[in-house]
């Protein structure tokens, strides 16, 4: 466990919070659309149930992601896959949250959000627990800090992205940043591997980071490109 008095463990700690800002704000997003169909007395009911449901799911998932960080070859697994969650993030949205169903039932709401937090969780749950070091007082510190921000903060931080682009990128470089801090401490690597080479665990935090806005920057400019690609030669054709 980190020490609550040196710097390390604050850090994590800021990590975890940028972390949950930017991968927590589409629960509530969700759960609002899924609960707007639903009578006035009703709302506020699948709401709380949604999000008690959401949290113990989450629970849940970290757990085992704690406990599967501890298998060889896995952290090296594990950092793969937020390098990648980390250049998705960095993608303009294409159909944005409008898929999610309006439900007109109490329980229907419900398990609409719980199904839809299972799949949105996963990137949170992989980010804090990479970001915790194994600490279990950093983890039960992510979910209660995503609380109140899946309840009441997820319409500020989205505006927040939408006006400052700047905020996605530093958020997909820190999931980069944390990826290779994983990846470099898998218990499968020799024991010396991490002495081997100087700054070998600052090195693979900079190339993930490098790696997250450099690949996610290209690949978002291709996305935004496209679209004008497809409407000029459509333009030539009304135009004749």
């Amino acid at each position: 466990m980190l020490d609550i008095t040196t710097a390390p463990f604050w850090i994590a700690v800021m990590q975890i919070i940028a972390i949950d800002i930017l991968l927590g704000g589409d629960n509530a997003v969700v759960i609002a659309l899924a609960c707007r169909k639903l009578p006035d007395a009703q709302r506020n009911k699948g709401i709380f149930w949604g999000v008690i449901g959401a949290i113990i799911l989450r629970i849940t998932l970290i757990f085992f992601a704690l406990q599967l960080l501890a298998i060889p070859w896995l952290k090296i697994v594990g950092g793969i896959l937020l390098v990648w969650i980390g250049i998705k993030l960095l993608q303009p949205e294409e159909g944005g949250h409008g898929d999610v169903t309006a439900a007109d039932t109490l329980f229907s709401a419900i398990k609409t959000i719980i199904v839809a937090d299972a799949v949105m969780s996963l990137d949170n749950v992989i980010g804090v627990a990479g970001a915790a070091h194994g600490d279990i007082r950093l983890v039960v510190f992510g979910i209660l800090f995503s609380i109140p921000i899946v309840v009441w903060g997820s319409k500020l931080v989205l505006k927040l992205m939408d006006r400052f682009p700047q905020v996605i990128s530093a958020g997909g470089a820190l999931l980069g940043w944390i990826a290779g801090g994983m990846m470099v401490s898998d218990p499968a690597l020799p024991a010396d591997f991490s002495k081997s080479i100087p700054h070998i665990k600052l090195i693979f935090e900079v190339a993930g980071a490098a790696i997250v806005f450099v690949i996610g920057s290209i690949l978002a400019r291709r996305v935004t490109q496209l679209p004008h690609a497809d409407i000029a030669p459509q333009n030539k054709e009304s135009s004749s």
